[in-house]
């Protein structure tokens, strides 16, 4: 009977400590990923809310933060749209989508007023940056649709496409918030002449594909931390839908906090670029209507673009 009891006693024990390490688990905040840049500013009044729901890590590389969702020192983020597809895939499913966050904001800016539609690009040379990227894919895919030649010329990152601009070297170039409002408040001769968001759309009716729409960022969740604490991650989606409710509201508050929080570090350049960010929240069915088309076209121009194969229905969280 002693050793009865005891044994009894040592079980409570056990189911006590390990009732306090699970109450523990779920009461730890939740770990978010993101990138300077648009995908942080998505996320940055969530960031000056904060009450101690989530511990953020801001990168400046999609290497970075994909890294963090694969060790699983990361429970959310917000990534490239073809790198939520290539993290599903190299994790076999070990993420799915949450929400789409940013739509479009890249543009082809001139110094002169030569370019006014697509036709105008044939035989052109368009400076840019994102070489076997979703700027490439994207650009090669809207001049076919057009039957238009024109060559990309790549240069190492964005940043020396903005200096090439503005040293003269490139009256063309092909960029995305925040470097276009960069290059317009350092150089108020260029002028954005196309929209890219708007030619994808154009393209993608004329191929058929009437719902695609040009998403740039995703936000992904590890599967195993979803099915853990599936109400965090839905006080998170409620979260990032105010938050990006506030930036596109509230414009001025909003690109002051993006500043203090160094996602850019201007005040002035988050402001004129904010409006052509297009932050948005799209879950559910029509993440999927929206994103999975573009991920098509992805793999059709490099399949390694999206890790090797489109992800199927078991990619969208709904």
């Amino acid at each position: 009977m002693k050793k009865l009891i005891k044994l009894l006693a040592v079980a409570v024990l056990i189911l006590s400590l390990t009732a306090v390490v699970c109450a523990a688990e779920n009461d730890a905040p939740v770990r978010v990923a993101a990138l300077k840049g648009p995908t942080g500013m998505a996320i940055a009044h969530m960031m000056k809310e904060n009450d101690d729901a989530y511990d953020f890590i801001i990168e400046t590389q999609p290497a970075n933060v994909n890294a963090l969702i694969i060790s699983g020192q990361a429970d959310i983020a917000a990534v490239p749209i073809n790198a939520g597809a290539v993290l599903y895939n190299k994790t076999e499913g070990g993420v799915k989508a949450l929400s789409l966050i940013t739509r479009g904001m890249l543009y082809v800016l001139e110094k002169g007023e030569g370019i006014q539609s697509v036709s105008d690009l044939a035989g052109k040379t368009v400076v840019t940056a994102g070489q076997g990227a979703t700027p490439e894919y994207v650009m090669n895919y809207i001049l076919a649709a057009n039957n238009v030649e024109a060559t990309l010329d790549f240069k190492a990152e964005h940043a020396e496409v903005v200096a090439q601009a503005i040293a003269g070297n490139a009256d063309i170039v092909l960029l995305p918030e925040p470097q276009v409002t960069n290059l317009l408040m350092k150089d108020a001769g260029y002028r954005k002449a196309l929209d890219i968001t708007e030619l994808f759309s154009d393209a993608a009716k004329k191929n058929g594909e009437e719902n695609a729409q040009l998403s740039m960022s995703v936000v992904i969740v590890r599967r195993e931390f979803l099915e853990q604490r599936p109400e965090a991650v839905q006080k998170f989606m409620e979260d990032l839908n105010a938050s990006i409710a506030f930036a596109n509201e509230n414009v001025p508050e909003a690109a002051r906090e993006i500043a203090e929080l160094e996602i850019i570090p201007s005040a002035a350049v988050a402001e004129k670029a904010l409006p052509s960010c297009t932050l948005v929240f799209v879950s559910g069915e029509d993440m999927q209507r929206q994103a999975g088309p573009l991920y098509d076209i992805l793999f059709a121009a490099n399949p390694q673009s999206v890790g090797g194969q489109v992800p199927g229905d078991e990619y969208y969280f709904k």
